[in-house]
């Protein structure tokens, strides 16, 4: 009987968290997996017994019976390849993924054949951002009769505690070329340019934010019909943005290229604490309400980044482990939508409409 939850990595930053929401749900069916099996037990013992401990390496071929009784994994680990997704998707097993990496996201939403066709449902694009803000899109996106322009903003407390993925993540991603849709069309910028004043609202007001890699932006084009899309990144820490956005201007980014200054850099953000663990989500939307030109805005606030992402990862993993929901490859907001996921993570949205002159 498939009836267990796999959590990849489920004793990290993200994982423990999502593991235990879980496991007040389904006790003993929710398993945090790993490599590390001291590290899991570790963690599991702190559970009172409702969640176990499991040694798997997804990066080494491994037996098929491994996975016999799984019938969702939940994934909160980066990947190199898809050979574990195509191996769950291929077994019917449902299948949700926590990371932000539009490349690898990308290579996943290539197995959607092998998804429908063995019954698996798998669901991309499931956290603060992407997720949340992708959900918060569609929202705008539902206002409106058409929307021709989407801008996420997204603030990061400095003072949060951070997993070291995502810091990873981050780093890499600093002076990295990306691909955007701008008009229908695919136009190639540099990361942490083109900054923008963005108003998020009380308390923070505003702050200059840069764009960034956010997977939102590649992936809400195609399921939402939006020709051009933008997200942009900032820190509640002025002083860290605005450093950030002259190491790019200056070409001191290439540095991250060299593995030292790399893990240097790592490092560095992972003991930054200048700052809060707030951070804010802002989405502006441009388009035609009723034959009318209007823009709305949507914001969101609150503390601990990590924390909503694996609330927001435990609500879409109830959903998809008790519903029959379409089978393949989705991202969130192509299967719910913010109501949907609202509750769970104990947030509320704030929305303004404005009608703009002809």
């Amino acid at each position: 009987m498939r009836d267990r939850i796999m959590v990849i990595g489920g004793y990290g930053h993200v994982g423990q968290t999502l593991c235990k929401e879980l496991g007040k749900r389904y006790p003993g069916k929710v398993y945090a997996a790993g490599r590390n099996l001291d590290k899991a037990e570790q963690f599991c013992r702190t559970t009172g017994g409702d969640i176990l401990p499991f040694q798997i390496d997804i990066s080494n071929a491994m037996d098929k019976e491994i996975l016999h009784h799984v019938k969702l994994v939940v994934m909160c680990m980066d990947q190199k390849n898809t050979f574990f997704v195509r191996s769950c998707l291929a077994q019917g097993i449902h299948y949700i993924d926590v990371s932000a990496d539009y490349s690898f996201l990308s290579q996943v939403e290539d197995l959607h054949s092998i998804a429908s066709e063995h019954h698996a449902t798998a669901v991309l694009s499931v956290g603060l951002a992407p997720g949340i803000t992708n959900l918060l899109a569609l929202e705008a996106s539902k206002a409106m009769d058409k929307v021709h322009r989407l801008d996420i903003s997204i603030m990061l407390g400095t003072g949060d505690s951070h997993g070291q993925a995502a810091i990873e993540w981050t780093v890499d991603n600093i002076g990295k070329p990306m691909e955007v849709m701008e008009k229908g069309q695919r136009v190639r910028v540099p990361s942490f340019t083109n900054g923008r004043s963005i108003d998020f609202g009380e308390p923070m007001g505003q702050m200059r934010a840069y764009r960034f890699n956010f997977s939102d932006q590649h992936v809400l084009p195609r399921t939402l019909g939006i020709p051009t899309v933008t997200t942009r990144l900032c820190f509640d820490s002025g002083l860290v943005t605005r450093s950030l956005a002259l190491f790019q201007r200056l070409g001191l980014t290439k540095l991250l290229n060299n593995n030292g200054m790399r893990k240097l850099a790592v490092q560095l953000f992972g003991q930054l604490k200048l700052g809060t663990d707030q951070y804010a989500l802002k989405v502006d939307a441009w388009g035609r309400k009723s034959h009318k030109k209007v823009r709305s805005e949507l914001f969101l606030h609150g503390n601990n980044e990590a924390r909503i992402t694996a609330l927001t990862a435990a609500a879409v993993a109830n959903i998809v482990y008790e519903k029959s929901l379409r089978q393949g490859v989705f991202h969130i907001e192509q299967l719910l939508d913010w109501q949907t996921v609202r509750d769970s993570v104990e947030l509320s949205v704030q929305y303004k409409s404005i009608m703009m002159e002809e």
